[in-house]
Formats: structure tokens, sequence, C-alpha cells
């Protein structure tokens, strides 16, 4: 059961404070804040997402830069109360359309009217967007999305050769168009985030996919939705071949899924046949589909490090990126980041001629190289020289006391399972029904590591 919940914004300001059973004394987010914002047991840069401070357990996730906090004094799971905080967001996101604080503050009585109706006493209800329209009777206040910060290629979404910004995914499920018309819409996100480990010499160690495909659903009436995936489309592994035979080949260009799991809406009756999924589609935005894929795969990206000792108080590192996907894609918002030894002193940066959209910076406090790229063309190579002074004699072998690089990166309109939405086909009312369909591919770095 659920002592508390509340939002916090990236500064500590409580926005969202709701407290179900009395049993939190009431300064809990000053005391969850501070413990967050000061983590330092263990040398933890961030805080876990669960733990205990004076007998009550505190769960966090953040979604968007802002916090969202259960307390209890019970033994709850862990997964449990995360899950829900996540669909807490979820649900808000929903009826406001954008999640932000500003939208936060302007509909604080609405949030409160579905958090009343979400948890009573304590105890979960529901956190289907669908069941609630019947429940709540506050018209959201819409934030204009045109002050939203641009999100860049990442947001675009495709239909053919038609591109639509994502600020379009940003509007509320009960709330109209002006004018009081509503825009026959549907959106398909296929989300992969990649986990990889190269070895010192280049080599990959661990590869795994998390990938999600998520749906946004602006359809009057629920109308039936046909999904098809990739016809090559397999499930489970042994020996490198198809563990359940679902029509798929397990050779080369198969996409092959260790596994998944679908949403409760999802009628699988022609799935072995042809890769069809169908369903009804409920109001809010929902994965359709889980997968999880740890055949190897292309990785995106390849890194290349060299460090060399220039005397006993210097060294200097290369670090060198290539973009192993198409030249016709760009990745955004890449950020490299290496540890350097404790005793380092001072960085001083060397780019490549002409680099444009750049920038480096040596974070003393913990010790970081950080190189920053806004975006990078497939197919390119990019080269960073940072030259170490030491406070003192390096004792041992430098490369043991620096790295891993890990990268972050956002790539649109790839994915390097080829799993493709081959056709999204909606039942149709009529002749003239004919809603827009949007599909975005956007691949992730969740864990992009070389050792040195």
């Amino acid at each position: 059961m659920i002592s508390q919940f509340f939002v916090l914004s990236q500064r500590g300001d409580s926005i969202v404070f709701r407290d179900y059973r009395g049993d939190v004394p009431k300064g809990s987010a000053e005391i969850f804040f501070r413990k967050v914002k000061f983590w330092k047991e263990d040398g933890g840069e961030e805080a876990p997402p669960v733990f205990n401070v004076d007998g009550v357990n505190y769960f966090h996730v953040k979604v968007v830069g802002l916090l969202f906090v259960a307390t209890s004094r019970t033994n709850l799971s862990p997964s449990l109360v995360l899950e829900l905080l996540q669909r807490i967001a979820r649900v808000i996101k929903d009826y406001l359309g954008v999640l932000n604080e500003d939208s936060l503050r302007k509909n604080f009585v609405l949030v409160y009217e579905l958090l009343d109706e979400v948890i009573d006493f304590g105890y979960v209800q529901t956190t289907s967007t669908e069941i609630l329209k019947s429940y709540i009777f506050n018209e959201p206040i819409m934030v204009d999305a045109g002050r939203l910060p641009p999100l860049g290629p990442a947001a675009m979404f495709m239909q053919g050769t038609k591109r639509m910004p994502g600020t379009a995914i940003t509007k509320s499920v009960v709330a109209n168009e002006p004018g009081g018309r509503k825009r026959e819409e549907i959106f398909v996100d296929i989300i992969e985030k990649i986990s990889i480990t190269f070895s010192s010499s280049g080599y990959i160690l661990t590869s795994e996919i998390d990938g999600t495909i998520q749906m946004k659903s602006y359809l009057t009436g629920n109308p039936e939705i046909r999904l098809a995936l990739n016809e090559d489309l397999s499930i489970g592994r042994a020996g490198g071949r198809s563990v359940y035979d679902y029509g798929g080949s397990a050779g080369s260009g198969a996409v092959i899924l260790d596994d998944c799991n679908f949403h409760e809406s999802v009628h699988l009756d022609s799935f072995d046949v042809d890769r069809t999924l169908t369903l009804v589609p409920p109001d809010g935005e929902f994965p359709v589909m889980n997968y999880r894929i740890t055949q190897e795969f292309k990785p995106p990206f390849r890194i290349n490090t060299l460090i060399e000792e220039a005397g006993s108080l210097k060294a200097e590192v290369i670090l060198k990126i290539r973009a192993e996907f198409p030249s016709d894609i760009t990745a955004n918002t890449i950020l490299v980041q290496m540890p350097l030894p404790t005793y380092t002193s001072r960085v001083s940066f060397e780019l490549e001629p002409g680099a444009v959209g750049q920038t480096t910076d040596f974070k003393e406090s913990n010790k970081r190289l950080e190189w920053s790229l806004k975006k990078v063309l497939g197919g390119s190579d990019h080269t960073l020289r940072a030259k170490l002074t030491f406070s003192q004699e390096s004792h041992g072998n430098i490369t043991k006391e620096a790295g891993p690089v890990s990268m972050t990166f956002t790539i649109p309109m790839y994915n390097p399972s080829r799993l493709q939405v081959k056709y999204l086909q909606i039942a149709k009312k009529s002749k003239a029904y004919n809603p827009y369909r949007w599909v975005r591919y956007v691949t992730q770095a969740n864990s992009y590591v070389a050792r040195i």
C-alpha cells in the first residue's frame, strides 16, 4: 500500500502532493530530495530508485526531469511501485498532452482528481486512461506545444515521404482540436535501447536490445487495428535456430527475438501465420509489444581509445568514434564520457579542424572527460585529442586507472534489430474514413561502453 505520492521539480519544489494514509511525516518530500541531492553512500553518483530512511521506503522514477515519488512503511515489491509511478506519469501525460512543470501547475485540479481515482487509501484502483474517462470531469488546460524545447529530427514521425514533428503527439486524448473537431490520427513508436560492451581491442563482449512498440491512438470509436511485422520474425533461440516454429526463418537477415510480451488488448490469432497483431487500441499511450534481443547485431558506433604517456606528469588521450550506420541517417545529442586518473589536475583539448557543434569539458569534481557532439552523419569519423597534466607521478599503468569510455546518443529512423512495421491497417467505418498513420523508429544508448 502507498502512504504518499508526490511530484518534485528539479529544484526540489513540491508540485503535487497527496497523503493517503497519514503514517509518514509531512516533511518526507524535503527528506527525500535532500537524500537524493547529496547521495554519497557507496560512492554512488545517483541515488538508487529505492531506498529507506528512518523506516520509510522511498520509491522514485525520473520522467522528463520530474521526480515521481511514492513512500510506504510496508514491505512492498519495488518493481510494482516503480511500474505504478511510470503508469501514473503516462496517465497524466495522456490527459494533459504535455508532461512538464508548467502543465502540472496549470492542471493541478485535474491531476488531483486523477490521483484520487487511481489510488484509494493507498491501494491502486486502475491506471487505465480509458476507464478513468468515465470518472474524470475536469477539462485539461492545454499548454502550447510550440513553447516546448525542440527535440530535433528524433521527434519526426513518418508517413511515406511525409514528415511530421513529434510535438503532434503532445495532445490530450480527451481534448478536441480548436473548433470542436477531432483529427483522426494514430502514432506508433519503435524504440530500441541498446547495450554493448567492447573489449580493449574493439571486439564486442556483450550486446543486447531492449525494444518496445509504443502506440498512442486518437481514433474515435476505437476501431480494430492490424499491425503487421516482419514475416521472417522468429521467437526464441536454441543453437542459433528458432525454438518455436512460428513460420519464421532463422537464417541470415531474419529478426530473432529472445522473448517478448504483448499488451492485454492484443489478439495473437493470426500472429503464428503471418506475424500480424490485431488489437482494439485503448485511449492513451500504451506498449503494444516489448521484446529483447541478444543475438549479435551491427553496432551503430565504433569507439577507439589510445592513451600515450608523454613524460612523468603528462599523457595524451586520443578518442575516435566512427558512425557505422548509413550516410542518410543522422545521430543526435551524442555524449562521450571517460573517467580519468584521480590525480589529473588539468586537461587541454584539441578538436579536428573544421569541427562544428562539438564541445569539450573536464569535470574536475569527479575527474571525468566529456565530449559532446550535436549531430553525427552516418559513415563519418570524429577524433578528439586530450592532453592530461598530473599532480603526481603515475606509479602504475595509466590505462588501468582511466576509463572505460561510455556513450549516449539518439538515432532517429534507425533500428539495429531490423524489426519493421510493414503496414498499419485500420478497420474502416466508411470509404471516407482514412485516418493519419504515423510511424517513428528511434535507437537510444542504454549502456554503450568500451574498455581501454
